[in-house]
């Protein structure tokens, strides 16, 4: 009598009920999640050190760059099979000359980069549409902390993967001051690798574009952070429109608000974009927005911090209306209806007039009304903007 030895596995069913599982909704989302590889060459700058350059006579040869070959490994999602689009994230296709992505099914195809923008991390590729499968865009406005979150990606090259676990938080931003940011926070685990897949609702809806971590050595540690849907949706649009993306600027510099900062310039609001400053024939001015001025929404949507306002109006594109909430000085609220304009280098939104003084020493030793610069440091970002002493 051959005895065969017991296994614990979970009932398919209890009391007639069938068990939770996420595996339906996967089944028909995960093909649309690819893996990105990319080979190139970078530029490597070789400094000759201090002890050696004695020997070397000409003081441009000191310093050289060579080009070095690289291979690198990404997620990317599938968002229109018709046309073969796929959206990733910037910096795993930065610098490539050759990009192959490699389907859930096994295939392999050579991919072309339609634009990316570098500011926001966001980058457009396109396959050839062959019996590809794309997912649905959420409306990531919608999104609440609490909400369940899945990513999917293809961590450290082992292959397609997926977590699970909820949004944590909204509108985080601080990881690059340079850039846009209004990410979503998840502990759904992510890793070296998943960078540009997917994060999507239960509904297997795409939600977000994972595009950072925080943790020791590049491993998780339950703090995650995603590229919002409908700010990948604007970005794309306008990379497929004019193949890059032509930013929307509101014309404002300012700070973020707090309860402390609130209470010591008497704010109604205790959350949202202070303004400290209008710049001269921006959308901003033109709508009659003010100094002093606290914006508290944007289309709507609530909005705590001024790097979040910043993040919201980068995706828009110029041209766009933006519909914005705003508490006066008075403490009157009030909603403006604002078409944004072009950015150009000159006027593409700061992150804040205390960053872009960063480098420049000041004084007021002047017999006027101002500030004296007493000096600049040499590419800093005081030195960008054109501040000299």
């Amino acid at each position: 009598l051959l005895v065969l030895p017991a296994q614990a596995n979970l009932p398919l069913s209890i009391d007639g009920q069938k068990l939770p599982s996420l595996a339906p909704m996967l089944e028909k989302v995960t093909p649309a999640v690819v893996l990105i590889s990319v080979r190139g060459t970078q530029q490597v700058e070789q400094r000759v050190p201090e002890a050696f350059k004695f020997f070397f006579g000409n003081p441009r040869q000191q310093n050289q760059s060579r080009e070095r070959p690289f291979q690198g490994l990404g997620s990317g999602v599938i968002i229109d099979a018709k046309k073969g689009y796929i959206v990733t994230n910037n910096h795993v296709i930065k610098e490539a000359d050759e990009i192959q992505v490699t389907l859930k099914d096994g295939r392999q195809l050579d991919a072309k980069k339609i634009g990316s923008d570098a500011s926001s991390d966001i980058a457009l590729l396109q396959i050839a549409p062959d019996e590809l499968i794309q997912v649905s865009i959420a409306d990531s406005d919608n999104l609440r902390v609490g909400d369940f979150a899945v990513a999917i990606g293809s961590p450290f090259g082992l292959g397609q993967t997926v977590t699970s676990g909820i949004v944590s938080a909204l509108g985080r931003s601080g990881l690059n001051a340079e850039n846009y940011e209004d990410f979503i926070q998840t502990d759904a685990a992510i890793n070296s690798g998943n960078s540009g897949g997917a994060l999507i609702n239960l509904r297997g809806e795409l939600i977000g574009i994972n595009t950072a971590i925080i943790g020791p050595n590049g491993g998780n540690v339950g703090i995650g952070f995603a590229i919002p849907s409908n700010m990948v949706n604007n970005l794309v649009t306008q990379i497929i429109d004019y193949g890059e993306v032509r930013r929307g600027v509101l014309g404002v510099i300012g700070r973020s608000v707090t309860g402390e900062f609130a209470k010591t310039m008497e704010l109604e609001a205790t959350q949202g974009a202070f303004i400290e400053q209008v710049t001269k024939d921006s959308a901003a001015q033109e709508a009659g927005i003010e100094a002093g001025d606290v914006i508290t929404k944007v289309n709507d949507k609530s909005v705590k911090s001024f790097s979040e306002l910043r993040g919201k109006i980068g995706s828009i594109g110029a041209g766009k209306s933006v519909k914005l909430t705003i508490i006066k000085s008075s403490g009157k609220e009030k909603t403006y209806k604002i078409t944004l304009k072009k950015a150009d280098s000159a006027s593409i939104e700061p992150a804040s007039i205390h960053r872009m003084l960063e480098g420049a020493e000041l004084s007021n030793n002047v017999d006027a009304y101002g500030v004296n610069v007493d000096s600049v440091s040499e590419n800093s970002p005081a030195q960008v903007i054109g501040l000299e002493d």
